[in-house]
């Protein structure tokens, strides 16, 4: 049997197959007015789509807590129950297909208030639907973006609030997977690494108050998840700047990740999407295929969590290698998806195995 094709237990669930889809924002809900946030028919064609195509789990794109938590203003959001019934359409027909529907929930911190990236993803103001972005300290992303506001301790408690109210949400809106977005240096992201986290309090300096903004949102999650379905985090394994700059006191490490694995652990993440980069701009990535699988894989075995494995993974041997060799308990796949969404069909009939298919294209097998 195919290994990309067992079951994977995770708590009371059990995804039908390895073969999930990687969080992808589609920057197409409406800026503003009462769709504000909303999935609408693009997210409904976009998702259901790779159902269809066999996808054991579709995390949903990063969807904000806040409304000042969008990376843009066309993300998703779930802060209002009108987005709650926005989503039950999608989830309905995901969990109908047989694959299981999870979401990233998220904050953008000071990377939020950009463009659409096609435009050019550049900072908008309010003239263009933006607004004024918060970060752990004053510090823009980049040349030519604002400076964002500084948290104060009690907007940092409201944070963690936004996280568990939006919890509650997805799970109303039919989510059974929730994923905290931790990578890409967004929020929760410029607090861990110490190039965005200049903080001298509780949430600053030290690796335990760096990371303290985490394990409180990830506590606040659990608490209101329904304990028998699985809480997962996104993290980018390393900032790429110590490799970089020669200095692993400039950024967030593989060695930092190892350590927060366990803590995670700890604090009830049942799995962990293991991504890189995004904190820094102009930073050198060695990129090639599978380039972020040894980041899942020392995750794996050296902190005894179970990991996702994701980056220029586009080959179904490729795919089948990684989970077979045990360096990844599922692959999740990004761009590879957005070329083929019916790729897990394709997996099964290369590697011999059998996906769910709707009875419609039965006639294509």
């Amino acid at each position: 049997m195919s290994a990309l094709f067992e079951p994977y237990p995770l708590r009371s669930l059990t995804v039908p197959n390895r073969i999930w889809m990687a969080p992808m924002c589609q920057y197409s809900a409406e800026p503003t007015g009462p769709g504000v946030g909303m999935p609408n028919d693009w997210h409904y064609s976009h998702y259901t789509a790779r159902a269809t195509g066999g996808t054991g789990l579709i995390l949903a794109e990063a969807t904000a807590v806040s409304p000042e938590g969008r990376i843009s203003p066309g993300d998703l959001g779930i802060w209002n129950n009108r987005q709650v019934e926005g989503f039950r359409r999608i989830t309905s027909f995901l969990r109908q297909h047989g694959t299981v529907p999870g979401i990233q929930l998220a904050h953008a911190g000071r990377k939020a208030s950009t463009g659409l990236p096609w435009l050019g993803g550049g900072p908008v103001g309010a003239d263009a639907d933006g607004w004024q972005p918060v970060a752990p300290s004053p510090l823009p992303f980049a040349d030519g973006h604002p400076v964002p506001d500084e948290l104060t301790t009690e907007q940092i408690g409201k944070v963690v609030e936004q996280f568990a109210d939006a919890a509650v949400r997805a799970r109303a809106a039919g989510f059974d997977v929730a994923e905290v977005h931790g990578a890409h240096g967004y929020l929760i992201g410029q607090f861990l690494s110490p190039h965005s986290n200049h903080r001298t309090d509780e949430y600053g300096g030290s690796f335990e108050n760096r990371t303290r903004l985490a394990l409180e949102v990830v506590d606040a999650v659990r608490a209101v998840w329904p304990a028998e379905l699985p809480v997962l985090f996104r993290i980018s394994a390393t900032d790429w700047l110590s490799e970089d700059l020669q200095d692993a006191r400039e950024g967030w490490t593989a060695d930092d990740t190892v350590r927060f694995a366990r803590d995670l652990h700890a604090h009830g993440v049942d799995l962990l999407d293991v991504s890189s980069g995004g904190l820094a701009p102009g930073v050198r990535i060695p990129t090639g295929p599978g380039y972020q699988v040894p980041f899942a894989e020392r995750v794996r075995s050296e902190a005894g969590l179970a990991v996702a494995a994701v980056g220029e993974i586009t080959d179904p041997q490729q795919a089948e290698k990684i989970v077979t060799e045990g360096r990844a308990d599922a692959v999740l796949l990004g761009r590879e998806l957005l070329r083929d969404p019916y790729f897990a069909r394709r997996a099964a009939r290369e590697l011999g195995a059998e996906v769910s298919v709707p009875p419609q294209y039965l006639r294509a097998v």
